[in-house]
């Protein structure tokens, strides 16, 4: 489906558009991450042969950012979608920069300058049984679905899924929360000691 067939994709836009100008930085989410890559920037997505489905490793490009402060080298990241962007499009936008890509997953983080918009496209946030879930939903269902990639011992679907990827997770949105918004956001403190945000954060 195109993003301007997407039922609420107007009511999205607006969002999007309200976050340029009203928040210190936004982080994005796979569809997420898409969808405002093609509205801020353009960028196509494109549909693959089959679902991208499972944990895959990750490499870190640009061992500078913030957003990448103390992780290894490697890094595993849960997908789970249809479509995918490509990195030659991004590097074709002056003001994206790719930050770490799976070379099965693809491009996985990009930033603006000073991370004003952040776009992540797996799902660092999945929890241990979030891939099980959609497996067995459309297993269930009839669906074509292959066993998600490096998840269960030995791809054997009957035993207990490995998580591999939650350490990393964890430290991503800390990143993110404490370089990228907390220390940021102008705030004041007042005479009492309590935090007091600057009056354009209000309005």
């Amino acid at each position: 489906m195109e993003f301007e067939d997407v039922e609420y994709w107007e009511e999205l836009c607006r969002i999007m558009e309200w976050s340029k100008t009203h928040v210190y930085s936004t982080l994005h989410i796979c569809w997420g991450a898409q969808a405002a890559l093609h509205y801020h920037y353009g960028i196509k997505k494109y549909n693959l042969q089959k679902k991208l489905f499972g944990v895959f490793e990750h490499t870190v490009e640009y061992k500078n950012s913030m957003l990448f402060r103390g992780f290894d080298d490697t890094f595993m990241v849960p997908h789970s979608r249809h479509t995918t962007i490509l990195r030659e499009d991004i590097e074709q936008v002056p003001d994206l920069q790719i930050l770490a890509s799976s070379a099965e997953a693809g491009v996985y983080a990009i930033k603006t300058e000073q991370g004003k918009q952040i776009f992540i496209t797996g799902h660092s946030e999945y929890d241990t049984r979030t891939l099980e879930k959609e497996y067995l939903r459309d297993k269930n269902a009839g669906q074509p679905i292959e066993v998600p990639k490096n998840y269960y011992p030995g791809d054997d679907d009957t035993r207990t899924p490995i998580v591999t990827w939650r350490s990393s997770a964890n430290l991503l949105f800390f990143n993110w929360l404490n370089y990228f918004v907390y220390q940021t956001t102008p705030y004041e403190l007042d005479a009492i000691g309590t935090c007091r945000e600057n009056d354009w954060l209000s309005q």
